[in-house]
Formats: C-alpha cells, sequence, structure tokens
C-alpha cells in the first residue's frame, strides 16, 4: 500500500516594499560607518596604532575561543548516576549528586493500589501524577471514577520503591489536591487490566452459578456479601429481601436483587462504592439472571476398593428430591451427627445447602444414579466450613475422603486460609478423613461438640508448586467474605448450635 502525503497549496509571494528601503538604509548606515573609520586611520594622527591594535585583538579573540572549544569538546561528560526504573518510567530526573539520584536501578520495588478523589478540572490528575513522580512512583493502571456530584475518584495501581512508606504516598497526594485517599499492598495478579479481568469474571459466572457471589468479590474487592432469602425457613417473607430490579447503590451499601429470590447485600465499610462499580455488579447479576440456574457438568468415576464405581459431580438445587430422598435412608445416629439437632429438621436446610448461593456442593451417585453422598463447603463470612453426609451402607468405603479432598482443593482455589469441620468426639470416621488430608490441623472443644480446623496454606503451595511444573500462571485468588445471614444457618456450622 502507497502511503500520499499531499503538501498544503502554497499561497504566492507577497513584495513588500517596506522591507526594501529598510534594506536600502542599513546599507547607507554600514557605508557611512565605513568611510568613517576609514578616515580615522587614514587621516588621523593614530590611524596605523588603532590598525594594529585592532589586529592583535582579533587575533587574541580567535586563539581564545579555539582553545576553549577544544578544551570543553575532549572533556569527559559530568558524572550522572542513573535513577531507578520507577524513577525513569515516572518521567522525574533526580538531580546530579543528589542522594534520590544514586539509588540503584535494581532496587527493589512493592506494588499498591490506592483511590484518592480530585475535583473534576483541568490539570487535577496532572498534579497527582506529578506528585508520584517526585517519588519515584511508576503508574501502572489508571481508572477514573466519575461522581454524580461533580468529582473523580482516580484509581491506580502503582509501583514504588519499597521503602517509601504508604503514609508518604497519602501526604504527596494530599499536597497535590486528592482527598479521602486509600491505599493498600497489591500484588502480580492485579496488574490484569480492568476490562480483562470483568471478562474473565464473566465467564467464570456464565459457566457456574455458584461464580457469582466470587466474582462478586474479586471484581469489588474486600467486602462482606450478604445473601438474603426470599422466605424464611418457616415460609414468612424475609426483612431486607425487597432489593428493587434497577438495585440500590447507598455510599458503603449495595442491594442487588438476587436472581435465585432474595437479595444481595454488599458492604464495604471502609470505601464508598462508586456508580461505575455498581453498573458492574448490576451487570454480572443481570447476567447470572438471565442464563438461569447451572452448574458445571463436568463429573468423575471412582473405583472404590470393593469394585464399585460411583460419579462424583456438582449438585445444585434440581438434587432436591434425591437428596431428601438419601435423608429417608439415613439413620437418625447419621442424621444426629451431621446436623447436631433435631433431625426432624434436617430437610428444612436441604434447599439451602444446594444453592449455590451459600456454597458448593458435591454428590456421589452409584452407577443406577441413586444419590448416596452428599458434600458441603459453605461460606461462613470471613470461614468456610465443611460437611459430609454419607449413607449408612455406603460408609466407611473412601466416599468421605474423595469428597472431603475435592472440597479442600475447591477451598483452596478460592483463597481460602483455612476450612473447619463441626462433628463429634464419636464420629471417628469424620476426624480421619480431616487427619487423612496430610494438612496442618487445630482441634477445639466447643460446647461438646469438636471442631476440626485445617489450614490452607500447604494445599496453595502445593498447587502453586504444580502449577510452576507445567509452566502455568496461578490464578488470582483472594478470601470470599460470602456470609450465610445467621437466621440461615443450618444445623452443624460454628454459629448457633
Amino acid at each position: 500500500m502507497t502511503e500520499r502525503t499531499h503538501a498544503p497549496a502554497q499561497r504566492p509571494h507577497r513584495h513588500h516594499w517596506r522591507r526594501d528601503v529598510v534594506e536600502l538604509a542599513a546599507l547607507f548606515c554600514a557605508v557611512a560607518v565605513a568611510d568613517g573609520i576609514a578616515n580615522l586611520v587614514a587621516h588621523g594622527p593614530e590611524g596605523p596604532f588603532l590598525l594594529v591594535a585592532s589586529a592583535v585583538a582579533l587575533l587574541i579573540t580567535a586563539a581564545f575561543h579555539t582553545w576553549w572549544a577544544r578544551r570543553h569538546s575532549h572533556a569527559p561528560p559530568p558524572l550522572r548516576t542513573a535513577p531507578s526504573a520507577p524513577a525513569r518510567a515516572a518521567g522525574s530526573a533526580p538531580e546530579s549528586g543528589s542522594e534520590s539520584g544514586a539509588e540503584p536501578a535494581t532496587a527493589t520495588t512493592s506494588l499498591w493500589r490506592m483511590r484518592t478523589t480530585v475535583r473534576d478540572e483541568p490539570g487535577s490528575l496532572a498534579s497527582i501524577c506529578t506528585a508520584l513522580a517526585h517519588h519515584g512512583v511508576d503508574i501502572l493502571t489508571l481508572q477514573t471514577h466519575p461522581l454524580p456530584e461533580g468529582g473523580t475518584v482516580d484509581e491506580f495501581l502503582l509501583r514504588a520503591p519499597q521503602q517509601l512508606p504508604a503514609g508518604d504516598l497519602t501526604r504527596a497526594i494530599a499536597g497535590a489536591g486528592g482527598h479521602s485517599t486509600w491505599i493498600e499492598r497489591a500484588d502480580a495478579h492485579d496488574l490484569v487490566d480492568t476490562p480483562t479481568r470483568v471478562l474473565g469474571l464473566a465467564t467464570r459466572t456464565a459457566l457456574d452459578a455458584a461464580e457469582l457471589p466470587l466474582a462478586l468479590r474479586q471484581l469489588l474487592g474486600r467486602c462482606t456479601i450478604h445473601s438474603i432469602p426470599a422466605t424464611t425457613l418457616s415460609g414468612r417473607p424475609n426483612a431486607g429481601a425487597d432489593a428493587p430490579v434497577e438495585g440500590v447503590l447507598e455510599e458503603t451499601v449495595m442491594r442487588l436483587r438476587d436472581p435465585s429470590g432474595g437479595a444481595i447485600t454488599v458492604e464495604r465499610p471502609y470505601l464508598p462504592f462508586t456508580p461505575t462499580e455498581f453498573a458492574r455488579a448490576r451487570a454480572l447479576v443481570e447476567l447470572d439472571a438471565r442464563l438461569g440456574p447451572r452448574v458445571p457438568h463436568g463429573h468423575d468415576v471412582l473405583t472404590l476398593p470393593e469394585g464399585n464405581e460411583i460419579t462424583v459431580r456438582r449438585a445444585d438445587g434440581s438434587d432436591l428430591a434425591a437428596a431428601r430422598a438419601m435423608h429417608d435412608r439415613c439413620s437418625e445416629r447419621t442424621l444426629g451427627l451431621r446436623y447436631h439437632g433435631p433431625v426432624s429438621d434436617a430437610d428444612r436446610y436441604l434447599a439451602h445447602l444446594l444453592s449455590p448461593r451459600f456454597g458448593r456442593t458435591l454428590a456421589a451417585t452409584t452407577a443406577s444414579g441413586k444419590l448416596v453422598a452428599l458434600g458441603h463447603l459453605l461460606w461462613d463470612g470471613d470461614e468456610t466450613e465443611v460437611a459430609l453426609l454419607i449413607e449408612d451402607d455406603w460408609q466407611r468405603r473412601g466416599i468421605g475422603t474423595e469428597l472431603l479432598g475435592r472440597l479442600i482443593a475447591m477451598a483452596a482455589e478460592t483463597g481460602c486460609d483455612s476450612v473447619y469441620a463441626v462433628t463429634q468426639a464419636s464420629n471417628t470416621g469424620m476426624v480421619a478423613a480431616m487427619r487423612g488430608l496430610g494438612l496442618p490441623l487445630d482441634y477445639q472443644i466447643e460446647e461438646g461438640t469438636l471442631v476440626i480446623t485445617a489450614r490452607l496454606d500447604a494445599a496453595r503451595g502445593e498447587a502453586t508448586r504444580r502449577d510452576a511444573a507445567r509452566g502455568e500462571a496461578t490464578p488470582a485468588v483472594s478470601r470470599v467474605p460470602y456470609e450465610l445471614p445467621r437466621a440461615q444457618h443450618p444445623y452443624g456450622q460454628r454459629h448457633g448450635h
């Protein structure tokens, strides 16, 4: 492809007579001065002396100019210390000889996420950037969130020198006109640009309904998510479950209508939500509503030691009837060990346990399709619970160990620091399954109930090493504070025994 450049049409040159008059006057003045100097030299008493002195002065001046030019053209360049990488990226060059310029280019840095509110006027963002560059801070990403009242919330991902404290950054931003500044540590996963991250979260939500709370958490940062069902366990309308279709945004709280019924409340006390964040969260919820109930279709077929095959898959509300039938086949002792309460109330909690809003559930079925075991991974505020229910005829066959291992892997993938199981000391099968995980365990007795807590640092470390061996990047994960309302906690969880 040939690129053609068309020159602009040139205007015809106009002849100005004033320029000619000025040039002619300058010529006459030069002739008059030359004539005066010639008369002074030729007819003056000191004419020859003045002529010789002028020649000597010209020679001295020429010799000095030649010596000066040669001396500075061959002199070595002044000693300069290379500025640090963040300072070069920020466009700030430290002065020669200053201590700030003596920082090596390989100095360690740290990542920060920062938000600040500025006036919506020209030059406000430039002042913030200048203040950051003065401290050798590199701006990696920038998002702007316009506010209805006229200001703008600017969100930065920064790479700053390791020795620069957060307080200095905050004071620098305040001096540049920013206010309501919030800052926290970031990691390499935050380097993904916002459109890519939002598309990835939308894909996860589209594939699995249980991903909605996780997607909201990763989209909005550190926050607490409450799910309020439309009705209580007794069938009465639940207070606070009447969120409008368009949702409600109130400073640090947003309420969205849950596609499965009720409302989803997101709280972030330390930082108000912006209209942009509210629109993104509402778009994810609307996507979940349009796609309807769904779980991944994958499953694993396992062969038990005695030769029987079972299938492990994800379960949801469509398995409610099969789960109730399994309850009917279980003994009162088995149900009592699982729910720690009146056996007659066990069926009332199944709808909540199978809902993807409150966690993830695995089901074990036989070759004929009969449901014989359930494993639950339940979000409990900042904590996560694991629970197992296995039909009497299928206990002591390794099914619980298989389900528990998969639930622990799910918890590690979502970034949970630990998981706990509530059982009784007489439930030796559950205790043995927890010990079989090979993870550090803590034991605690609460009101006669045994609480076993497994720390997942080792599980995440093993997953990281496995991904590194395969050459894969570790996914961005974060702990999910997804809270089931206290009134809805099923028996067996730490609250409300």
